[in-house]
């Protein structure tokens, strides 16, 4: 609960909302004790009293009845109503929605398609009609508005109910013995519950203004009962000659609406961990770069970063994800980057071509730049024009980044089409070449496919096919093997190996295997806590690696027809990256750890391709 309100309170326009609405709220339970007038007394030589008039602070109507009475009485029924309203809506249409999508079959078409006949009626057209049927009044009316607003309650919950009733979690429960009703109960309603509140806080607003609009017309409170519709309806006769009559209850439901609509958002972002996050936020169409200097070119890779920097600013923290990273890869070389997950490695490919979401990634510092020209701050079309094109990225998941709706040759011929002004058949023809080159059987058959057709090797095949579409100069792969059997990904590896040495790529290769780096890539460099802790040619680096966390990860990796060893787990968790500790990161779960290695910054050294960052090696002169 508090950090629901610490997020809602970071929302300055749903603050506003919530203290707005607050105060109207008060003022509406207040309003018995308030020294107010009686809001149905009549004076009829007090007419149309203007504002401010002695004793009607907000003037009078054309009965002579106080308008400030009438507007607070009138607000306490309004928001009564409304309220009302968006409960019953929301719990029929929930149970409506939760039993149809749970249950599905015959009893999901009677509930839906009830439903869509309700849906069928313009909702206003059903309103008038269900008043009409049982006679003007107030309660009528609520039983008017909370009836039409169940069919989007009803569509919504059944959606997000079709979605969870197949889950894993459900399907334990249902082996664990629960019936349906206690599934619904424990499993089903906690998940939709976030999902109702978020409905509800953004509909009560138009529920107020459905009401108000039945008594504007006369078929909600009847006189001399005032809410704000009735009060705009009797108003109306007066509108050019005493218009405060009508801007009084008119700026009120302007304000509640209002703050009910921005408080709604910021429940809605609150509530919603995507949105409080930042996951379904609109990021830039390239990371926001904000650094002090540009550092002098250095080296002569392809791809060199230098003193590369990306935070994460959320809120008030600052997450140091990727902190001064220099590498450096060059043509027909594959240089590994490995680490735990959390140590920066995907956060640094993604710096590269400005990928990193901001809001709220920001390049702070460094640069990376390609064959000397530095990508970091370069303008989007510069960006834009090298992506996919000389600079192709690989991604972990490809049936997450390939489109569901479209045929991998569409998807194929699309990324080639973007860089070259190429025609669709000829696209089409290359798409089926690129099928072919990376080992998929029967590549014009496989190109009509949809990507959920395929098998996990196959799509990550045609993300491999992706990168090649252009016959770039790098390729990132970020983790490409990971979720591939043993015999998938050997034959994963054995592919890029062999498209590097033909076609002259140079690869960054991510990963958490140490099996892996050993089989394609030429050099490694070690992540951790967003840094490089070591780096040097493979096969150096495995055979004596320098570095206590290097050392620690290889004696995590189990070795097949060696005997028995003992895996040694690293102790501990890595750390915080907005909270990093003095000195040596990885000092805290160290063997080694001496006081001198929480004391300051520690350096990368090394000599020739060798380097540690370290204090007290595995291997003295690395």
């Amino acid at each position: 609960m508090r950090l629901f309100a610490g997020l809602l309170a970071r929302n300055r326009l749903a603050l506003v909302g919530a203290v707005v609405l607050a105060a109207v709220a008060v003022l509406a339970l207040l309003v018995p004790v308030l020294p107010v007038r009686a809001p149905n007394v009549t004076d009829t030589a007090a007419r149309y009293l203007r504002p401010l008039s002695e004793g009607h602070l907000l003037g009078t109507d054309h009965l002579g009845r106080d308008l400030l009475s009438r507007l607070l009485w009138g607000t306490r029924l309004s928001l009564a109503v409304g309220f009302a309203a968006a409960v019953i809506a929301a719990v029929i249409g929930a149970a409506l929605g939760i039993v149809a999508g749970y249950f599905g079959g015959r009893t999901d078409n009677l509930i839906m398609r009830g439903v869509d006949m309700l849906m069928a009626f313009p909702y206003i057209l059903l309103a008038l009609a269900i008043v009409a049927a049982l006679g003007p009044g107030l309660l009528n009316a609520l039983i008017a508005v909370a009836a039409v607003n169940v069919p989007f309650f009803a569509r919504n919950i059944r959606g997000i109910t079709v979605g969870i009733a197949n889950r894993e979690f459900v399907d334990a429960a249902r082996l664990a013995g629960m019936g349906h009703w206690r599934i619904i109960w424990s499993e089903i309603l906690p998940n939709v519950v976030p999902v109702i509140v978020i409905a509800m806080s953004t509909t009560i607003g138009w529920m107020i203004l459905e009401t108000a609009g039945l008594s504007f017309l006369g078929l909600g409170s009847q006189p001399p009962q005032a809410d704000l519709g009735s009060m705009l309806g009797e108003a109306r006769a007066a509108l050019i000659t005493a218009p405060h009559t009508s801007v009084v209850p008119g700026v009120m439901i302007l304000i509640i609406v209002m703050s009910i609509n921005l408080l709604g958002d910021g429940v809605r972002d609150a509530l919603d961990p995507r949105l409080r996050s930042g996951a379904l936020s609109r990021p830039m169409a390239a990371t926001r770069v904000a650094r002090d200097t540009v550092p002098e070119p250095q080296g002569d890779g392809i791809l060199t970063l230098q003193a590369l920097e990306t935070q994460f600013h959320v809120g008030g923290r600052v997450y140091r994800a990727v902190n001064k990273v220099s590498l450096s890869v060059h043509p027909g070389e594959c240089l590994g980057i490995i680490g735990e997950s959390g140590s920066g490695k995907s956060v640094t490919a993604l710096s590269v071509m400005g990928l990193v979401a901001s809001p709220p990634g920001v390049i702070t510092g460094g640069a990376a730049r390609y064959r000397g020209d530095d990508l970091i701050g370069a303008p989007y079309e510069t960006l834009r024009s090298l992506r996919g094109d000389r600079i192709a990225y690989i991604f972990q998941d490809p049936l997450a980044t390939l489109h569901p709706l479209y045929r991998v040759g569409d998807q194929l011929a699309e990324a080639i089409r973007v860089h070259h002004p190429l025609g669709r058949a000829e696209a089409w023809a290359r798409a089926v070449a690129l099928l072919h080159s990376v080992r998929i059987p029967n590549p014009e058959s496989r190109a009509k496919a949809y990507p959920h057709e395929m098998s996990g090797g196959m799509r990550q095949r045609v993300g491999i096919a992706m990168a090649l579409a252009n016959d770039p100069d790098v390729i990132i792969a970020d983790e490409p093997t990971t979720a591939l059997d043993v015999t998938v990904q050997a034959q994963i590896l054995s592919l890029l190996d062999e498209l590097r040495r033909a076609r002259g790529l140079a690869i960054i290769f991510i990963t958490h295997d140490f099996g892996v780096v050993a089989q394609l890539c030429d050099r490694v460099a070690v992540m951790y806590a967003g840094r490089i802790v070591e780096e040097g040619p493979t096969g150096v680096l495995l055979e004596s690696p320098a570095h206590p966390y290097t050392r620690r990860l290889i004696d995590c990796v189990p070795e097949l027809g060696a005997g028995r060893r003992r895996l040694a787990a690293i102790p501990g968790l890595p750390p915080a990256v907005d909270q990093l500790p003095p000195g040596c990161a990885f000092a805290p779960r160290c063997g080694r750890k001496q006081p001198a290695c929480e004391a300051g910054e520690i350096g990368l050294e090394g000599s020739g391709a060798r380097r540690v960052r370290c204090l007290y090696p595995e291997v003295e002169e690395p």
